[in-house]
């Protein structure tokens, strides 16, 4: 969203001519801007930018975010299984939970989807410029290098998102493992850390008690398994989409249409996003502070890859796999419609 992926939600850059991030939904770009790049870019086309990722994120991350939690709390059960599938997750959590439990969560990544995106958009044009000269070579490894220095610059934002998000999404499979006959939603008490039982948590007791225990670094734990997941994602992406792309140009539009844009832009998120869903279960398990009954802790990602490949097998990897295709998909779908109608620009437009 998400960050999801969150968002999730699960990340290069706007002005990037290709998209970035697993769970950046606002990297996409125009059609237009596909086919031909600016040798600068003046700050009322980044106001405009940055406006349409905030739309595209919210928009996305309202639209998918139940399956993003579907694909936390599948990746997360080990050893007692609550949920046979995606869908069985969703009607458990509805029925237990109300609908609302389906966007547990979702608060945190609404509330930085446009810090996060502006950090990537700053970051990418700084990267664009200090590695292409004029701004508009299509050097395919140039763009991808652009892309992951904005994708490593995002996790500022990211990392903490996904930290809080993470555990907001679990607790309501924590409380069904350890109860075997659930009570209504508004009835079960939650837990977290040390918060007492009656309390139900928050992004902001969460992020107290890291801070008030481990300090910053608390709110970055996983940093070295984001960054491991995103960069991936960028390098698989990039060149997929881009030759994608290129088999739907037209000569007389001088591009692509949208709507192949739109499709080589869903298959190869979506492609990218299965690719990397093996590190993406290793950041959610380290990232995940509360355990269940049996349930492992882990001190970094070779012990945690450890673990789970003798514990569990080579299957539980792909655990969620499903949901970030359907997550991804979708997201890049929205952010393209946003970008394509340019609703910034209209924004804008209405204040001069």
């Amino acid at each position: 969203m998400p960050t999801l992926a969150p968002l999730c939600f699960c990340s290069p850059a706007l002005l990037s001519p290709f998209p970035s991030s697993p769970d950046c939904v606002s990297s996409l770009q125009p059609a237009s801007l596909l086919q031909s790049g600016s040798p600068s870019f003046p700050w009322h086309s980044v106001t405009a930018k940055l406006i349409n990722g905030g739309v595209a994120g919210l928009v996305g991350v309202t639209c998918v975010f139940p399956i993003d939690l579907a694909k936390t709390r599948l990746q997360n059960q080990h050893g007692k299984d609550i949920y046979k599938g995606m869908i069985d997750c969703l009607m458990k959590t509805a029925r237990v939970e109300g609908f609302l439990g389906m966007y547990r969560g979702a608060a945190v990544n609404l509330t930085l989807v446009t810090p996060e995106k502006a950090i990537k958009l700053a970051a990418n044009d700084f990267f664009r410029q200090l590695l292409m000269e004029d701004g508009m070579q299509r050097d395919l490894k140039m763009e991808m290098l652009a892309g992951c220095g904005a994708g490593m610059c995002q996790v500022v934002v990211t990392c903490p998102m996904e930290m809080l998000k993470i555990q907001l999404q679990d607790a309501g499979r924590l409380a069904q493992q350890q109860s075997p006959a659930p009570a209504p939603a508004s009835c079960r008490p939650h837990s977290v850390g040390s918060a007492p039982a009656h309390k139900r948590p928050s992004a902001t007791l969460i992020a107290w008690e890291l801070l008030r225990t481990q300090g910053l670094a608390g709110l970055y734990k996983g940093l070295g398994a984001t960054l491991l997941r995103d960069i991936p994602f960028s390098i698989v992406y990039f060149p997929l989409f881009a030759n994608l792309n290129n088999l739907g140009f037209n000569e007389l539009a001088g591009k692509a249409s949208f709507a192949h844009s739109f499709m080589s832009g869903c298959a190869a998120g979506s492609i990218a996003a299965v690719t990397v869903t093996p590190l993406d279960v290793l950041k959610t398990r380290i990232q995940t502070l509360r355990k269940g009954l049996g349930e492992d802790s882990y001190s970094g990602i070779r012990d945690c890859a450890r673990k789970l490949w003798i514990q569990e097998g080579p299957s539980a990897f792909m655990k969620g796999a499903g949901c970030r295709a359907l997550v991804i998909a979708p997201l890049f779908g929205i952010a393209q419609g946003v970008y394509f109608l340019g609703i910034g620009e209209r924004i804008l437009k209405c204040f001069e």
